[in-house]
């Protein structure tokens, strides 16, 4: 969904440079950094994830004998 979010904010940002809104401008600015930070949230979810398995990797080869 943050992909669809980032393009919406744009197009809120394009129409209201177009028709002098500032306030839809300023709306679209706003979705799409929203968008733009739950992507890296979920990045940083994905990394955490992918050490945590490493780590019980490492534990499990550790740990066998």
């Amino acid at each position: 969904m943050g992909f669809l979010d980032k393009l919406l904010g744009r197009g809120k940002q394009a129409a209201g440079d177009v028709t002098g809104d500032t306030e839809m401008k300023e709306e679209g600015a706003h979705q799409e950094a929203e968008a733009a930070a739950e992507s890296r949230a979920e990045q940083a979810e994905e990394m955490a994830q992918q050490s945590r398995e490493e780590r019980a990797e490492h534990r499990a080869e550790r740990e066998t004998p």
